[in-house]
Formats: C-alpha cells, sequence, structure tokens
C-alpha cells in the first residue's frame, strides 16, 4: 500500500516559512539538538511540535536500540446516540473485543477503540423529542453503551465521545489541513436526502417512490449552501490503492462493492451544514457545523490523543495511526472504504491498513425493526443468558462477513450444546473422576502423561488451525477449532473408559489416571484458546484447574502449547462451570409468553463475582 505520511506536507509548508531555523535541527539518539542560523525566529509553537515528532521517534525504541512492532489499533464504528444500543451494534463490539483478547493473547500492544457519535441533526430532534437538551441526551445514551459494554466483558481501551473538547479540536484541524490543501471549496447543492443515513443520494439507487435502500423511507428533496469535499480528485488515486493492495477491503465480497463505487464515477460530498445547530462550526464560518462523516470518522485519530496532552493532530497521529483495522456493518462500508481514505490522503496522513464489513443480523429470518415489533435487545439477551452465551453464539453461528440470524431455540440449543455439554461437562466429569480416584491430584505432569499418544498432536493441530481463523477474523471457525479440542476429549474418555479401568486395579488404574490429566491439559489449552469469546467461562475452568485470577490474565497464546499441567497439581472441587438455559413451555403473567431463563439465574451474579458457575 502507498503509505500517505502526513510529515513531508506539514515540512514543506514550515520550510517555506523557516528554512533557515529548520536547517538547525539535529537528531542524535534520543536528544534533539536546535541550532539556529540566526536568520529568522521561529514560531515556539511549532518548534515545540516539530520536536515533539522527532522526541517520539527517538524514544519508540526498546533497549536494544530497534524499533518496537507497531501496536494493533482496532476500531468500531462512533455509534450514533440517537436511540439506544441495539444487538447490531453489540455484535460489532463483541466481535471486536475477540479480536483485541486474541492479538492481546499474542503479546501485541492493544488499543481498542470505540466510542459515540454525538453530532447532527437526528440527535438534535430525539432530545427534543425527549425534553431534553443535546447534550444530555447524548450523556444518556453514551453511558447507556459504556454500562452493556461492561455486561458483555468489552474490555476496550479508548472510549472517544465526539463532544469531547480534544475531538473538537482534532477535527478543526483536519478540516483546515484539507482546506489548505485546496480540497475543500463552498457551493450550492440540490438532492435527495435521507435523513437517516445524513446522506445525498444518486436517483439510480433508490428504490421505487425514491426510498432510501437501507432504511426503506422516502428521500427528501432539499438545496442548501455547502462546503463539499473534491472526492473525485482522488478518484484514480482510490483505484490504484485498492489494485495494489486488495486486502485493504475485507471480505474480497466487499471489496469487489468498493471497486464498483468507484469505478462509477465519485462525486464530490457535502462536509458541513448549514441548517444544523448541534456540531462543531466549521472553522471558517461559525454559520456552518461540520457534517458527521468529517466529525466522526476523527474519532479514530482523535481518541489516540491522551487527556493530559494538548491535542493536536500529528501527536494523535503518532500515538497509534495507522488502525491496523476498521469493523464496521455494511452499511457504513461506503464511507470508510471511499470517503475516509481520501480524506486522508488529502490530509497526507496515513490509511488504516484494513477495513472489514460484517454483515446484518435478522430475528428468526426475518429483517429486525420496531415496526414489526421484533427487534433483539441486547440487554435483554446478556441479562437473561448471560454474556458468555450471547458472545459465543454471535460469534460461532454467525460467518463473520455475511448475515447471521437469530432465533432463541437455536440459540438455546446451541449454548447448551457446546458450552454447557460439550465444554463444561467434560470438564466435569474429569474433575469428578479426579476427585474419587486420584483425591482431585494430578499424578504426573501433562507432557509425561502424553507421550506416544496421538490426542496431544491432535490437539496441537486444533490449535494452530484456530489461531490462523483468529488471524483471519474467521471467528466462527476459530470457536469450531477449539470447540474440535472439547470433542475430540469427548471421544477420548469414551475409548479409554478411566471409570472402568480404575475399577481394574494396578496397571489399568495408572493408566486411568494418566488419561485424566491429558483431558484436563486440553481442558487447559481450550481456556486459553476460546478466552477471545468467551472470557468469563474461561475464568472458570481455568480456576477448576487450580490456578489464580492472575495467572489467568496473565496468560498468552503460547500456554496453548501443550505441558502446562504438573504432577502434584491440585485441582478444584468440581463444579458445573456453565449451567444449562432452560426454556419454559407454556405462558405466564396473564398469557405473555414465558422467557428463557438460566437455570438459577439468581445464583450466577453471585457465581460470577466467585468465579464460579452454579447449576
Amino acid at each position: 500500500m502507498r503509505k500517505f505520511d502526513p510529515w513531508p506536507i506539514f515540512f514543506r509548508r514550515e520550510w517555506n516559512r523557516n528554512w533557515p531555523f529548520l536547517v538547525g535541527f539535529a537528531i542524535t539518539g534520543t536528544i534533539i539538538t536546535k541550532f539556529s542560523l540566526g536568520l529568522t525566529d521561529y514560531d515556539d509553537a511549532i518548534a515545540d511540535e516539530i520536536r515533539a515528532v522527532f522526541c517520539s521517534y527517538a524514544t519508540n525504541t526498546d533497549k536494544s536500540g530497534t524499533e518496537p512492532a507497531d501496536p494493533f489499533v482496532l476500531t468500531t464504528p462512533l455509534y450514533y446516540v440517537n436511540a439506544p444500543p441495539h444487538m447490531g451494534s453489540a455484535y460489532t463490539t463483541i466481535a471486536a473485543d475477540a479480536i483485541a483478547r486474541f492479538q492481546r493473547l499474542l503479546g501485541k500492544k492493544v488499543i481498542f477503540i470505540t466510542g459515540t457519535d454525538e453530532h447532527g441533526e437526528k440527535i438534535a430532534a430525539a432530545a427534543a423529542d425527549g425534553g431534553s437538551s443535546p447534550s444530555e441526551h447524548c450523556d444518556v445514551v453514551s453511558q447507556a453503551y459504556k454500562t452493556l459494554w461492561k455486561d458483555l466483558d468489552i474490555a476496550y481501551d479508548k472510549f472517544i465521545r465526539t463532544t469531547e473538547p480534544k475531538h473538537e479540536a482534532i477535527v478543526k484541524e483536519f478540516y483546515s489541513s484539507v482546506l489548505a490543501n485546496g480540497d475543500i471549496y463552498k457551493a450550492d447543492y440540490e438532492g435527495l436526502y435521507c435523513v437517516n443515513c445524513e446522506e445525498y443520494k444518486d436517483e439510480k439507487e433508490l428504490l421505487e417512490n425514491q426510498c432510501c435502500p437501507i432504511h426503506l423511507k422516502p428521500c427528501v428533496a432539499r438545496k442548501e449552501d455547502n462546503y463539499f469535499f473534491a472526492l473525485s480528485k482522488y478518484q484514480k488515486l482510490l483505484e490504484d490503492t485498492l489494485t495494489e493492495n486488495p486486502d485493504f477491503v475485507q471480505p474480497s465480497f466487499r471489496l469487489n462493492e468498493v471497486q464498483g463505487w468507484i469505478k462509477s464515477g465519485l462525486r464530490d460530498f457535502s462536509i458541513s451544514r448549514a441548517s444544523v445547530d448541534w456540531g462543531i462550526p466549521v472553522p471558517n464560518d461559525n454559520k456552518q457545523t461540520i457534517y458527521v462523516w468529517f466529525d466522526a470518522l476523527l474519532g479514530y485519530i482523535s481518541a489516540l490523543s491522551e487527556d493530559r496532552d494538548q491535542p493536536s493532530l500529528r501527536t494523535a497521529v503518532s500515538s497509534g495511526w495507522p488502525a491496523s483495522l476498521h469493523l464496521i456493518g455494511k452499511d457504513i462500508l461506503r464511507f470508510h472504504a471511499v470517503y475516509w481514505p481520501a480524506m486522508l490522503m488529502s490530509a497526507g496522513i496515513g490509511l488504516p491498513k484494513k477495513v472489514f464489513g460484517h454483515g446484518f443480523l435478522t430475528k428468526d429470518g426475518m429483517k429486525m425493526g420496531k415496526s414489526l415489533g421484533n427487534t433483539l435487545e441486547p440487554n435483554e439477551l446478556v441479562h437473561n443468558f448471560g454474556s458468555d452465551a450471547v458472545r459465543y453464539f454471535f460469534l460461532k453461528e454467525v460467518e463473520f462477513g455475511n448475515d447471521g440470524d437469530y432465533s432463541e431455540d437455536r440459540f438455546i440449543k446451541i449454548v447448551n450444546a457446546h458450552l454447557a455439554n460439550t465444554i463444561g461437562n467434560l470438564l466435569n466429569r474429569t474433575l469428578g473422576l479426579l476427585k474419587k480416584n486420584c483425591q482431585s491430584t494430578l499424578v504426573v505432569d501433562s507432557a509425561v502423561a502424553a507421550e506416544g499418544t496421538a490426542f496431544k498432536d491432535t490437539v496441537e493441530k486444533l490449535v494452530e488451525t484456530a489461531r490462523g481463523h483468529y488471524e483471519n477474523l474467521s471467528l466462527s471457525s476459530a470457536c469450531e477449532a477449539v470447540l474440535d479440542i472439547s470433542n475430540a476429549g469427548n471421544s477420548y474418555m469414551d475409548e479409554h473408559v478411566p471409570w472402568s479401568r480404575f475399577k481394574q486395579g494396578g496397571a489399568a488404574s495408572e493408566a486411568a489416571a494418566k488419561d485424566l490429566v491429558i483431558i484436563l491439559e486440553a481442558m487447559r489449552i481450550i481456556a486459553v484458546a476460546l478466552s477471545p469469546v468467551t472470557p468469563n467461562l474461561c475464568w472458570r475452568i481455568y480456576e477448576q484447574l487450580g490456578y489464580s485470577n492472575e495467572q489467568f490474565s496473565n496468560a498468552a497464546w503460547s500456554d496453548t502449547k501443550w505441558g502446562g499441567l504438573k504432577g502434584g497439581q491440585v485441582m478444584a472441587q468440581p463444579k458445573p462451570v456453565f449451567g444449562r438455559i432452560e426454556l419454559k413451555t407454556g405462558t405466564e403473567d396473564g398469557g405473555e409468553p414465558a422467557a428463557a431463563k438460566q437455570v438459577a439465574k439468581k445464583k450466577e451474579k453471585k457465581a460470577k463475582a466467585q468465579a464460579v458457575a452454579e447449576a
């Protein structure tokens, strides 16, 4: 990929103004020495910025003097706060969290960014409808996102709100940079506008009665005097970028969509609104506010700015940009794969490494919508079934990138079969046998126990398979590979029947004791390999194997290597790590359908605190 570096543009501009002074900058190791030639004064603010650039480079080295690996920066969209969180938002964020957790297991420094987009016409209208100010409305809904992410065990690193002062400062600086590059101009525009998309639409892409193909609502005719970004100027550059870097947009069929949009011809797009007060004022015209995409997309960069720093575009970019992965729904693919790269090119900033557009969710085979009364509420799901069940189902049962469907019956069957039975029951019955026959103590190291067995090789191959799938963002296949370890463990138990061999005594009993060590080692590996998807369940497994919370928190992907369990290690008392979900039949409360509830749901909260799930 061609790299678009912001600093050449910056230095060219400053060189023309201050070349005598800039000649005097020199870098040696981590020390910057400033030599003044005495030909002109240099603006102190500019000097500080350039010094910081060099310092960040000089100090971005390890003790050996080599530059460390770049951080893995991934983002969800900044969610629009016109309404509370929905399942689509939760799905994107669950997937991003699993990817972030996997990358942390690999030992990478991860910066996981999420947040809320809080400006615009719809938000002002939603606030007015609710009898509150836009600011109050944004506070409430933004907090609702944070609360849901906590309930879903989302371990984000940065939460950016577009109403934060540091974000506004960086947006204005970015806008000014693009303006200085000659890519912003003012013009009248008249066209069909989708209020929900907050975007003008081409008539050829609309449905019957000029309806938006995404929101299925009629677009309205609108005429405004706005500022525009010269997107058409970047058509050839975008085409070349995608040709040279086919992995920039994933999955591959999304790349085909993006290339089709570009080849059909790019139009300049409006980046300000004259009729919307709730937004960031345009730097050179306080009668207009900056339009959503020239505002919200910058949140990926402003999130990198530390609160203690004076906010600036340069310091934010130097703190982790470019992003390794933008994770988005397919409905906003155009903005992230066409608009955003062109904007960054204009500002001289490097492009993100990858944009991944996933599909939509349906319920019982139907598109969800309030008018249909079939919305899927994430808060209700996590309350009824717990975070592990919700995370596992959507990551395992929806092939990442494609559309996926939810039904309660299928949800319960999958979660019970995979988590409660295949994984949970294997651990529970193995620990039960160990307690009964070996006083819950391992008789030998797992590396010794597995000598001469094909089972170890099977597990190692599945671990490598799972890793490859995680790296390729094939989250469903990664879950399947880890589940296959447990399937292999259940088959091993059934073939070796240790409960019968213990009764035989002697060598048969000794072999049975080794079999239990082998199965428990596989469970330990599962607890690491599945932890990106079901962190709480995997912690409970780890605890059952006698490990502390600190040991689990410090686990790395290298811990999936066979041989972790040692002879003499004492296991915890066997307790079910995942309670089965029961679907009640009949009706309650005067004819209302009974909701599915997890067995002993009230105990689950206590179990979560104790890190043990009660059956």
